[in-house]
């Protein structure tokens, strides 16, 4: 039974998910919250233009009520969780929720009041260092003191003493941000985030954390139910609001069971298309030319003739791979 809690959630979340977008693709299309495409962007993504955005919220809702659910029964599913580790998902849980509504506030902008950029790049990035210490203050107060990481691949624990709270705040906006610019392309955010997801769901069955397996396994759901639409040729674009909730949610998850750091093997993709986009600007500021053909890299290979099925296969593979490799050596590590 102790894993029952998790395949709940993930079955609730994936139907929610899913039965949700049959209303509300309409519902965003009735009220014209459409995408506006940038001039900037490969060319025939203009055909996207008008696709309902802001469907992240549907697997908002699917994640959250799978994850309530679970934890109202956990004692059915014979959950084991102390206080403290309720406490801790709940504040990771509120984040991510946090991380949601400062998307939606910039998709709304975009959306609505017509101003392609959203919130301004100091309002978006102020809002996130806000979120994400107000959860590293809600641990500590609640008596997290942990300071160490496990270091993936290497027999390493490192303690970072006081260091380890901006360390924290780093990775916590660096995930939520690297989520949003792999979120380029129909599908690609969510397939990459099913696979990262359900190497949190098996690292934290390893860390003996059913309560945090159950919330990975929403996250794998709820992202699984949403491909149902957002699968090429999508139907419905999660914009900021999905893709900065689903960085609160892997950094919620990753804190949860004390390995930060295996955001870096689960979140590879996420790392390359950031590390592509500042490439990118430091050499054009620097030498007045670009690295690759268009970034982040996923538009790279699209300008280089890859579809976006291709594209998303391939980065899923390569998720794929480096997480079993992360779940293997915390496997190993622990046993």
């Amino acid at each position: 039974m102790t894993g029952m809690g998790a395949v709940v959630a993930a079955v609730l979340s994936f139907v929610i998910t899913s039965v949700l977008g049959i209303w509300m693709i309409p519902y965003l299309r009735k009220l014209k919250y459409g995408q506006s495409i940038k001039e900037i962007g490969p060319v025939w993504h203009k055909s996207k233009q008008g696709t309902p955005v802001m469907g992240g919220l549907m697997f908002i809702i699917g994640i959250l009520v799978a994850v309530i659910v679970v934890l109202i029964f956990a004692k059915d599913f014979k959950f084991q969780m102390s206080d403290n580790e309720r406490s801790r998902l709940i504040y990771g849980m509120v984040m991510a929720v946090m991380f949601g509504m400062i998307g939606f506030c910039d998709d709304y902008i975009k959306v609505v009041k017509k101003r392609n950029l959203g919130l301004t790049p100091k309002q978006k990035f102020s809002l996130q260092i806000l979120a994400a210490l107000i959860f590293l203050v809600m641990e500590f107060v609640t008596g997290y003191r942990g300071t160490t990481m496990m270091v993936p691949f290497t027999p390493w624990t490192v303690n970072f003493g006081i260091a380890f709270w901006p360390i924290a705040l780093f990775i916590i906006v660096g995930t939520v941000n690297s989520v949003n610019l792999t979120d380029g392309i129909d599908g690609l955010a969510a397939s990459v985030t099913t696979v990262a997801a359900l190497g949190f769901m098996l690292s934290a069955k390893i860390m003996m954390s059913t309560a945090f397996a159950a919330v990975a396994a929403a996250l794998a759901g709820g992202c699984l139910g949403f491909l149902v639409w957002n699968f090429y040729p999508a139907k419905v674009f999660m914009g900021d609001t999905g893709s900065l909730f689903l960085g609160g949610m892997l950094s919620a998850i990753a804190f949860g069971i004390d390995q930060p750091l295996l955001l870096i093997p689960f979140g590879i993709i996420y790392i390359v298309e950031t590390l592509s986009d500042i490439i990118q600007v430091i050499s054009f500021k620097s030498t007045g030319k670009r690295v690759f053909k268009m970034a982040p890299i996923h538009h790279h290979f699209e300008m280089s003739g890859w579809s976006e099925m291709k594209i998303v296969a391939v980065f899923t593979i390569v998720t794929i791979v480096s997480s079993a490799a992360g779940v293997t050596w915390l496997a190993l590590i622990l046993n």
